[in-house]
Parts: C-alpha cells; sequence; structure tokens
C-alpha cells in the first residue's frame, strides 16, 4: 500500500517551519478525526482504537529537557524521526510556566511527577481531578486522583494529570454547572467500554457543562477528564491540521500500532 512522504519546508526559522504530506495517503494515515455538532456547538471527536493504535505522553525531543512547548516543535521533531507513524497529537495535561507537568505524569514507564492531590485555585483543583493512563496498546483508562491512588499499584506505560473531571463513574461533576458563564475552547479524553479513546476539541468557545454531557450523552463514558482550555489544540496529520498557539506542556501521542514496533 503506498504511503503519503513527508516533507518540510524550514527555509523559515524552525517555529515557522510547515509540514505537508505528499502523494496518495494510506489507509494508516487517514484520519481518526470528525467534526461534530452537539447543542450547536462545533467539536472534532477523534477515537483511538486499541486494536489500531497505540496511544503515549510526550514532552520533550530525546536529547533535552526543555518541553516542546508546540505542536509545530514537535512535528518537525516527528518528521526527523517517524513521521508516518503519527495519526494524531493533542496538549493533555496541567503544567507550570515552564511546560512543565504539575501532576502525575509517566511517559515510556518512566515517572517525572508524582500524583498531585493538594487543594488549591484553578480548574486543576476543582476535584476530583484525574488521570488518562494506560499502556501503548490498550487499557487505557481515566480515573479520578482518588480512585487511581487507591487503586492503581502498577506503573503504567503513560500518564497524565489534569483537571477537573468531567464525568465521574457515569455522573457529572458535582461542581459544575450545567452551562456556566465561562465559555472557552476546551479539549478532554474519554474512555468507552469497549477501550477505546475518545479525545474531543470544541471549535467554538464552549462551558464545561456541555462538554461534560457531549461524553456522558453521546459518547458514553463513565469518566471524561479535562484537558486544557484557552491553549487546546490539535495535529491531524491526515487532515493537514497543525494548529498553533499559546505555549502548551505534555502531549498525548496516537500512533498507527503498525508503525510503531507493534
Amino acid at each position: 500500500m503506498r504511503r503519503a512522504a513527508a516533507a518540510a519546508v524550514c527555509t523559515l526559522p524552525l517555529a515557522a517551519c510547515e509540514l505537508h504530506f505528499e502523494g496518495e495517503v494510506s489507509e494508516e494515515l487517514a484520519s481518526i478525526c470528525e467534526p461534530v455538532v452537539f447543542e450547536e456547538t462545533p467539536f472534532t471527536h477523534c477515537t483511538a482504537d486499541p486494536a489500531r493504535h497505540t496511544v503515549g505522553t510526550d514532552l520533550s525531543p530525546e536529547d533535552s529537557d526543555a518541553p516542546y512547548r508546540s505542536l509545530r516543535v514537535f512535528s518537525y521533531d516527528v518528521l526527523a524521526q517517524d513521521a508516518a507513524s503519527v495519526v494524531f497529537a493533542m496538549n493533555g495535561g496541567m503544567f507550570d510556566a515552564e511546560g512543565q507537568p504539575i501532576g502525575y505524569y509517566v511517559e515510556d514507564g518512566l515517572r517525572l511527577t508524582v500524583l498531585n492531590q493538594n487543594e488549591g485555585p484553578g480548574n486543576f483543583h476543582l476535584l476530583p481531578n484525574g488521570v488518562f493512563f494506560g499502556e501503548a496498546d490498550g487499557g487505557w483508562r481515566v480515573l479520578s486522583a482518588e480512585r487511581f491512588a487507591d487503586e492503581v499499584e502498577n506503573r503504567p506505560f503513560f500518564a497524565t494529570q489534569s483537571g477537573p473531571m468531567l464525568v465521574v463513574d457515569g455522573a457529572l461533576h458535582p461542581d459544575i454547572a450545567p452551562d456556566g458563564t465561562s465559555y472557552k475552547i476546551r479539549n478532554a479524553v474519554g474512555v468507552d467500554a469497549s477501550g477505546r479513546a475518545h479525545f474531543v476539541i470544541s471549535e467554538a468557545p464552549v462551558s464545561f457543562g456541555r462538554l461534560a454531557r457531549y461524553y456522558r450523552d453521546v459518547l458514553r463514558v463513565d469518566n471524561a477528564l479535562f484537558l486544557d482550555g484557552s491553549v487546546s489544540q490539535i495535529w491531524d496529520p491526515a487532515n493537514d491540521r497543525l494548529d498553533t498557539g499559546p505555549e502548551i506542556g505534555p502531549l498525548i501521542v496516537v500512533r498507527n500500532r503498525a508503525e510503531s514496533g507493534e
């Protein structure tokens, strides 16, 4: 099967490099994303299937401790290594001013930061917050931080902590209003009963409540986790979409199993 060849145009500085795919797009490079509308709000919904994909986290290049801080820089790094394998990437997990995770974060089985169960201001501390985690090729889950601490004994292959939870054990987060006054571009993740991970980004400002209802009522997931707001971005190579914007932190990356050494 023919694949699309990746090429970069880098006559400008690195931050301005554009990634393009040339030629016929193979089945492996087909987009996992689709546009949807829920309660008059447009979203992009992307589905990772453990039968076809792997999931992992990525914070920085292998030869550096400095976070990517953008999907564009990440895409340039991928281009030099395994461009054909990445089918989707999204920022995911709370981070500090330097882009470092402030909650539980595991990459390739290595824990960089511990579980954060502190109280405090902001979305992250609108408890319960939660963790998206699992093995590369499946067993993906979203759990509240409290349940994660109580139930998960072995370190997962990947994990990222964010908050608040949107859906907790089938119910909407108790402190999220049905349609509050805070409207922002937001992204989130949830895992359904068949083990598929559902990544969603709003294409217009949306409330926490509406995003939570989409997960509960349409995607039918028991636990869904808010990942970020205002800075939310995705990379969907098959649709030639590479979002830019404010600096971001940890990334969640979906790859094809066939291209991931599986």
